[in-house]
């Protein structure tokens, strides 16, 4: 890709956030990516402050009462472990940010490997608080996340309720013309799934339709198909790090691998982008690989994991969510990926500490950043716990 159309890119992406005219091309390229101590610091204190998570200097020590082994019984320890400590000390703070319904997407899939109800009776009472609706944001896919959880409940219970006002927000938004907000890569796991979850249950192909659009869109944007790579948002592509690489965020990644995984599971078998999705995900994955480090995790900075040079656990789970969902679908090769996937599942248990705590989760963001060993918020426990679902149906494929 030539340096004028990433410019380009990176000006309609500008104009697409803004809501504004094109400007003039910028005659300087944007500055080198460094890490912002100051702001990493700023977000850690506001997101203690939102209750989503903290990060203490000490937590105490690595449990020693969870096994590797990839057996029903072990995996699923792992995940009541850490679900279990994420609901007795955050319940009273559950809300309907992305945040929070990324963690009960991970409580939902606790419910259903376990078959114990008490992960996912708290996610009731959210819903009924917050009336079965979106956030305030009608366009935002931030606002649409919480909507996953309403249409994974609905798909257990079959109570209309849960269902008809999100379908009735959605219905003002394609009047309304469906302006797209997709111009950042996180916003692939926020959005798509809960339009392709809504077709299924309302079996109206309109919400296929603008997911499928409104997908392709963020990808022509973002999606750099030399290193097969999502950047995080326009302004990343033309930015470099010190020596002169491009920036690719091993969370935002995570967020597309997951969005893959939940918008396939319920993107009609005979879609004709299916075979994009999937060529999509094989592309993403081949290039993860080489990217791990020994404990089989991702760091913050992809291409970068001196500079930042402790696994990230959010992002990480997230991949491997995304490979186990690929390989337990036949869509990623068994042979190539359960290696991985197992090795990297146990890297993520030797971040998991005595009281079920996981550490090593990036503070909210839009980039790579520095954090402590100890940091734990629940977007990164969702993560775990959506992976540890997965590694649940790789264990029962082979009779654990």
């Amino acid at each position: 890709m030539t340096a004028r159309r990433l410019l380009l890119l990176a000006l309609i992406a500008t104009s697409l956030l803004s809501r504004t005219t094109i400007a003039a091309p910028a005659t300087s390229m944007p500055r080198a990516f460094t890490a912002d101590a100051k702001k990493d610091a700023a977000r850690v204190a506001a997101n203690a402050k939102e209750h989503i998570g903290d990060s203490p200097d000490d937590a105490g020590s690595i449990a020693t009462d969870l096994s590797p082994a990839i057996t029903r019984p072990a995996v699923l320890a792992a995940m009541r472990k850490v679900a279990d400590r994420e609901i007795s000390n955050y319940q009273p703070y559950f809300a309907n940010s992305w945040t929070w319904c990324t963690l009960y997407a991970g409580l939902i899939a606790t419910s259903q490997a376990s078959g114990d109800a008490k992960y996912e009776t708290p996610l009731l009472a959210v819903a009924e608080k917050y009336q079965w609706k979106l956030g305030r944001r009608l366009e935002h896919a931030d606002d649409h996340c919480i909507g996953q959880v309403y249409l994974d409940l609905y798909f257990e219970h079959s109570d209309p309720k849960m269902v008809g006002p999100t379908r009735a927000q959605f219905d003002q938004l394609i009047a309304k013309g469906g302006e797209n907000k997709w111009t950042w890569c996180d916003a692939l796991f926020m959005g798509p799934p809960i339009w392709a979850r809504l077709a299924k249950a309302s079996g109206e192909r309109k919400y296929i339709d603008y997911m499928n659009t409104n997908w392709w869109r963020t990808t022509d944007l973002l999606y750099d198909r030399d290193e097969h790579l999502f950047f995080r948002d326009a302004k990343f592509i033309l930015r470099r790090d010190e020596k002169g690489r491009k920036v690719f965020w091993s969370r935002g990644n995570g967020w597309v691998m997951g969005g893959l995984a939940r918008v396939l599971q319920y993107l009609p078998a005979d879609h004709s982008d299916r075979p994009k999705y999937i060529a999509m995900m094989n592309e993403i994955s081949k290039r993860l690989l080489p990217l791990r480090d020994d404990q089989g995790l991702w760091h913050a900075s992809l291409l970068d994991p001196n500079t930042f040079n402790l696994p990230e656990t959010s992002g990480s789970a997230l991949i491997l969510y995304g490979m186990a969902w690929g390989v337990n679908n036949g869509v990623l090769n068994r042979a190539t990926y359960e290696p991985a996937i197992e090795k990297g599942w146990k890297g993520l248990l030797s971040h998991v500490y005595a009281d079920g705590r996981l550490g090593c989760v990036q503070q909210t963001g839009d980039a790579p950043a520095l954090y402590k060993p100890t940091a734990s918020w629940n977007y990164g426990v969702g993560g775990f716990l959506l992976a540890g679902s997965e590694l649940q149906k790789l264990a029962s494929a082979k009779g654990r």
